[in-house]
């Protein structure tokens, strides 16, 4: 009796097949080609092969299976073809004295909610250009699905508008798409939205991640790596960050939810990222690696960033004074990870000695006085996009890796003109540097930013072709005015 063979067999035989065609296919005709070439240059040695065919022919089968499975084993680059960054138009911006304005008519805020935002948004480091979705702009706040998806509509679609047009790539050409967003998450999804507004062929891989913060974007990019680099069907993958306020405004008067109206602004980006070779001759990066850091196993760096209602039933985002010190803790432990990847060895080198130099002191009974050494990053990279997360997180993270003021620069600045863009700051940071034309080939940059849960990624660039911008992208028609001495750290 014959029985087929399972469908779990034939999977991988089919994917091999379907992912070495060409190879396959012109496997025949070389080997035939080479067989001639060898009778008319060496008929001595096509004689001996002539009566040796069958070890002849299994041993060109096994050079080919070999050649096939180091080709199928091979990680492929992904390069960055071209990114875009949204920018809001000025008649959403809200200037400092129109949020307190704002705040003050607004009948869901008591008098102490008024003057803890006054307080707190004339410290944020915010210019008078950041902008709000038109939802916000309203009082009180119209937060409904309607208003939130037009919002979703205006950030993302315009960022994806911007960057097909700057590459010249096709709807039909995309293979993934991947959208992040923390706060808003709408059935259909927002991938959804990208698929029908562009008309995505259908076979199509599409992801929406929700509830991961601000690093959000930077697991895209690491999840949009991995398809790439595992399915040759799929040749470029697009990323998508953003952050939707309409939906989530919190309309309440407790101080640990207050915050996410003063530090939030609207931002979208859009990216591009190919395995294609040809498009390697013309992107101007190459992701050398993301790493990904979750300390989400501590329940205070869970509960530090919560989604919840308070008394009065109104929802919003909770930030506990535990932020700062859990942020420092991850990033410790993200950079044990990171440094080995990245840091000469003279630095790795440095930094081992004078552990094991603490530890020798610690066994003899004796006190290290001497402060612990931290490994130098600056040696690691030419660039900072740090997620300009707020003021503070800023400062913290410009005195614990001990960076210049010019190096924390696009970060201050991103945070002075746009706010906080929560997932997709790090691309307006990058914008900032390219607009400078401070990033030249053979430079790294290196994107870092933190989310709720707790994490920490990293995004490692390396830049393969010197970008000469156009146009200043998201800070056309500002850059003469930046940067802004006025929120440099104190």
């Amino acid at each position: 009796m014959v029985t087929s063979l399972p469908l779990s067999l034939l999977a991988p035989v089919y994917s091999f097949v379907s992912s070495h065609r060409l190879s396959l296919a012109a496997f025949p005709f070389s080997a035939t080609a080479a067989l001639r070439l060898t009778a008319w240059l060496y008929p001595t040695v096509s004689s001996a092969v002539h009566h040796c065919t069958p070890l002849y022919a299994g041993l060109t089968l096994l050079a080919v299976v070999l050649v096939l499975y180091i080709r199928s084993t091979r990680v492929r680059a992904v390069y960055l073809v071209d990114y875009a960054c949204f920018r809001p138009p000025a008649a959403l911006r809200v200037p400092l004295s129109k949020y307190i304005e704002h705040t003050g008519l607004a009948p869901c805020f008591d008098d102490k909610s008024v003057g803890f935002q006054s307080r707190l948004i004339e410290r944020s480091g915010f210019g008078e250009e950041t902008c709000l979705p038109p939802a916000c702009h309203v009082i009180p706040p119209e937060k409904t699905l309607k208003a939130a998806r037009a919002e979703a509509e205006q950030g993302i679609f315009s960022a994806v508008d911007a960057v097909l047009a700057k590459t010249g790539v096709g709807a039909e050409d995309i293979g993934v798409v991947v959208v992040n967003c923390t706060l808003f998450a709408p059935t259909p999804s927002m991938a959804d939205m990208v698929v029908r507004r562009y008309g995505l062929r259908s076979d199509v891989r599409c992801f929406s991640l929700s509830g991961m913060g601000c690093s959000a974007g930077i697991a895209g990019i690491g999840l949009a790596e991995n398809i790439l680099q595992c399915d040759s069907r799929c040749t470029y993958a697009l990323v998508v960050s953003t952050e939707i306020l309409t939906s989530d405004y919190y309309s309440g008067n407790e101080r640990a939810m207050l915050l996410q109206n003063c530090l939030f602004r609207m931002g979208a980006s859009a990216v591009l990222l190919s395995t294609s070779r040809a498009r390697a001759r013309h992107a101007q990066y190459r992701l050398a690696r993301v790493v990904r850091t979750h300390a989400g196993h501590d329940d205070r760096a869970y509960g530090c960033v919560q989604q919840e209602d308070d008394a009065a039933g109104e929802r919003g985002i909770a930030l506990s004074k535990d932020v700062m010190p859990v942020a420092g803790d991850t990033l410790k432990a993200h950079m044990t990870t990171l440094g080995p990847l990245v840091l000469p060895a003279s630095e790795l080198l440095a930094y081992a000695l004078s552990l094991a130099r603490r530890r020798l002191l610690l066994m003899a009974g004796q006190k290290d006085s001497s402060k612990p050494r931290v490994p130098d990053f600056r040696m690691a990279f030419e660039h900072f996009c740090i997620h300009a997360g707020g003021r503070a997180v800023i400062d913290e993270l410009q005195r614990g890796l001990g960076l210049s003021d010019k190096q924390v620069e696009p970060s201050r600045m991103a945070l002075h003109r746009f706010g906080n863009t929560s997932s997709s700051s790090t691309w307006y940071e990058l914008a900032y540097l390219e607009a400078k034309c401070r990033v030249r080939k053979g430079d790294r940059v290196w994107m870092v930013g933190f989310g709720s849960g707790f994490k920490c990624n990293s995004a490692v660039w390396v830049c393969i072709r010197s970008p000469v911008p156009l146009d200043s992208g998201p800070w056309e028609g500002c850059m003469h005015r930046y940067p802004v001495a006025a929120v440099q750290r104190d």
